[in-house]
């Protein structure tokens, strides 16, 4: 006699729903730029452009951007650190004491 075998659901896929009002205006623009950038869908062009903007806005915040002179200031900070002063120097006396450092 032949036994059936019950095949384990297939985990969907996590999903999240987002929500929005905008003005009538704004929803215009935003199918007009769909249709001029060949997205089907209003919902197909949101969601690349949210995509876009988030991974654009996590690369700015990651990349440290700094003008010339700080730059320089930066480099010279490392080549030639100030010496330490009265606070760094109660503070690493204190972290030796609790690190049992002598």
């Amino acid at each position: 006699m032949a036994t059936a075998v019950r095949k384990p659901l297939r985990p969907q896929a996590r999903t999240a729903r987002l929500e929005a009002r905008v003005s009538r205006d704004f929803k215009d623009t935003l199918e007009r730029a769909a249709a001029v950038t060949g997205h089907a869908t209003l919902k197909s062009f949101l969601i690349y452009a949210l995509q876009s903007s988030a991974s654009k806005a996590i690369e700015d915040h990651r990349l440290a951007r700094l003008s010339d002179e700080e730059s320089r200031s930066f480099v010279r900070s490392l080549l030639e650190p100030p010496a330490p002063n009265a606070e760094l120097r109660a503070a690493f006396g204190r972290y030796r004491a609790a690190t049992g450092q002598t």
